[in-house]
């Protein structure tokens, strides 16, 4: 008996041995490979965790752009009309909460205004610009003979550039590839290129498409402007109401508070400043004798919403208008240097002393976000490039875990 119960204990013993031996070797099969380095050192896949969140994250940002990209016809409407929103809220806060106006009838003559203001400057400046592109063809013997001093080194280049043509097609001649496949330009008598119907008929096309696209866009854009400003606190109410704690939804709601005032603050500051600087531009280019005060003004409005490539813009803007219209040299350079002193103390005293420090912005960031907007989206891309830079950056000092974020965007 005592024999055949050593026995029992043992082939139990035995049994339990052998189930722990299959746990092991299927916790072994389960386990992440062991991976021997070059220098010898054991490493398993679970440390290639952050490397596959890095490339998650690599891939929901190209996503993202993407869909950005593919998506622009319905996001930057909704973009547009967000950024107006947040510029019109402090009239909508003003006659609903202090006037006691419905917010639909507020909205709707917002709305209403600014359509009227778009459709009022643009009529305004429309004649007077195709005044001055009908002057730039009969006027390029006079930017030849007032920059005579420049033919020289034009010559040069434009020398160097026909020897850089000639060597490559004798290059690809040598390897049988010229086949002589490119377009055909045809010659005038003088030399000149000339310009068939056809281009003048692919022109007036594309430009009839793009206005086209323009009005459906601003149109899109008006109506999600009158949603957002009637029922954007509701939106916003919704999303709070969502949280699961009461806490949560308190911290929300202040953040949110305090991000709208923030941003409204420095798109209200921003466009008065480039309202100023429109007028002052305006006065400027009449006081110099080149007429048209509305033009130029509106033209400085809107690219010192582009910074450091607007103002550029800007400038030789109103270098070739003075070379064609005044005397040279003084005459002429007088505007182009009255608006450059406008830009100098705008751009480096008044508004940066408006701002303060919280909306400084990294000059190399400012710059990515031009190109990387630009090409996304066009011009519009461009001229909300800024403003978006700063929401996000408003955005990244109100909340704890992006605060990194928004320093590095301000450095």
């Amino acid at each position: 008996m005592p024999y055949e119960a050593s026995g029992r204990v043992g082939d139990e013993m035995q049994g339990t041995a052998g189930i722990v031996d299959a746990a092991g070797a299927v916790e072994r099969e389960n386990r992440p490979a062991d991976i021997r380095d070059g220098r010898g050192r054991m490493w398993t896949l679970a440390t290639s965790v952050p490397i596959r969140s890095a490339g998650i994250l690599v891939l929901s940002v190209l996503a993202v752009v993407y869909t950005l990209y593919l998506g622009k016809e319905i996001i930057l409407p909704v973009v547009l009309a967000l950024v107006l929103a947040l510029l019109l809220a402090p009239v909508m806060r003003f006659a609903c909460g202090r006037l006691r106006m419905p917010k639909a009838l507020v909205a709707a003559f917002l709305i209403l205004g600014v359509f009227v203001a778009v459709a009022g400057v643009g009529f305004t400046v429309s004649r007077p610009a195709v005044t001055w592109i009908r002057k730039v063809p009969e006027s390029l013997p006079v930017i030849k003979q007032k920059l005579s001093f420049l033919q020289g080194p034009l010559d040069f280049v434009q020398n160097g550039l026909k020897e850089l043509q000639r060597a490559t097609a004798e290059a690809k001649e040598a390897d049988g590839e010229a086949g002589g496949s490119g377009p055909k330009v045809q010659e005038t008598g003088k030399g000149v290129p000339g310009v068939s119907l056809d281009m003048f008929s692919g022109i007036a096309g594309s430009v009839a498409t793009g206005t086209a696209g323009i009005l459906s866009r601003f149109l899109t854009t008006m109506i999600i402007l009158f949603f957002l400003l009637v029922a954007g606190d509701r939106l916003l109410d919704g999303f709070v109401a969502a949280l699961p704690r009461e806490e949560d939804r308190v911290r929300a709601r202040a953040i949110a508070v305090k991000i709208e005032g923030n941003i409204t603050a420095y798109l209200l500051t921003i466009t008065a400043m480039n309202v100023a600087v429109g007028v002052a531009t305006g006065v400027a280019a009449w006081a110099c004798g080149l007429g048209t005060p509305v033009l130029w003004g509106a033209m400085a409005f809107a690219l010192n919403y582009v910074p450091i490539l607007g103002p550029l813009v800007m400038l030789a803007v109103l270098f070739a208008a003075g070379v064609l219209t005044l005397a040279w040299p003084l005459p002429a350079l007088l505007p182009a240097a009255v608006y450059l002193g406008i830009h100098l103390v705008e751009g480096e005293t008044v508004t940066p002393m408006l701002l303060a420090q919280r909306f400084t912005l990294n000059p190399a960031i400012v710059i990515v976000a031009l190109f990387f907007w630009h090409g996304i989206w066009g011009i519009p891309g461009a001229l909300l490039a800024v403003p978006l830079l700063a929401m996000f950056k408003i955005l990244c000092d109100h909340v704890e875990t992006l605060r990194p974020v928004g320093k590095v965007i301000g450095s």
